[in-house]
């Protein structure tokens, strides 16, 4: 990403349009400017920094709401004067509380996909009650025991013949799998990758 070249100066006042599309869902979340201060910005920081006209100044979206556009990927288009970054939000992107600027719901035709989301967002929630938190903040050896716990509860069920209990435990087992994934950095798409890598060998 640090050898993009961007025409900053193409356009009077030194902004490029820089659209910001979700990382897992594809979904298009809002539309700000950069100038070359707020493009270093985020590349140094990891999270999406624009140059605000209203405030004229350089704005770091969730610098007040806490919900940051986590930086996975930037490309520049043709003309070298536009911006796709695809990013992690973390809460609602619009200043109206809706996902988008365009009040799309931003989740997934994937539920898995979906899932990932919210337990990103319980994760960094402030709420104590959620079981995500709780887990989290136990730290990586207990959510990995209690994917182990799962996987053997799921083993058990399969030498019955009660569907739905095998069916409550395979799901139970996948969410905690889901948490251990995500408390390690990763998602399912890491581990998709990797099959696929191994199936294309």
């Amino acid at each position: 990403m640090s050898s993009i070249v961007i025409n900053f100066n193409k356009f009077h006042d030194g902004l490029v349009p820089a659209i910001i599309q979700d990382i897992n869902t594809n979904k298009v979340l809002m539309l700000g400017y950069m100038n070359k201060e707020a493009f270093d910005a985020t590349m140094s920081s990891t999270r999406i920094t624009f140059f605000s006209r209203s405030k004229n100044r350089l704005w770091t979206k969730g610098e007040e709401s806490g919900n940051f556009l986590e930086l996975k990927s930037v490309m520049v288009d043709c003309d070298a004067d536009a911006l796709l970054f695809k990013a992690h939000p973390l809460g609602p992107v619009c200043h109206t509380g809706a996902d988008t600027c365009w009040d799309e719901k931003n989740h997934s035709d994937d539920f898995l996909a979906y899932l990932e989301q919210i337990i990103e967002l319980r994760k960094n929630s402030t709420d104590s009650s959620s079981y995500v938190k709780t887990l989290m903040e136990k730290g990586i050896n207990k959510i990995a025991q209690k994917v182990g716990e799962e996987a053997v509860e799921l083993v058990i069920e399969a030498k019955d013949n009660d569907n739905e209990k095998f069916l409550d435990e395979a799901a139970d087992l996948l969410f905690h799998y889901l948490l251990l994934l995500n408390s390690k950095g990763f998602n399912l798409q890491s581990v998709k990758e990797v099959l696929n890598k191994r199936h294309n060998k």
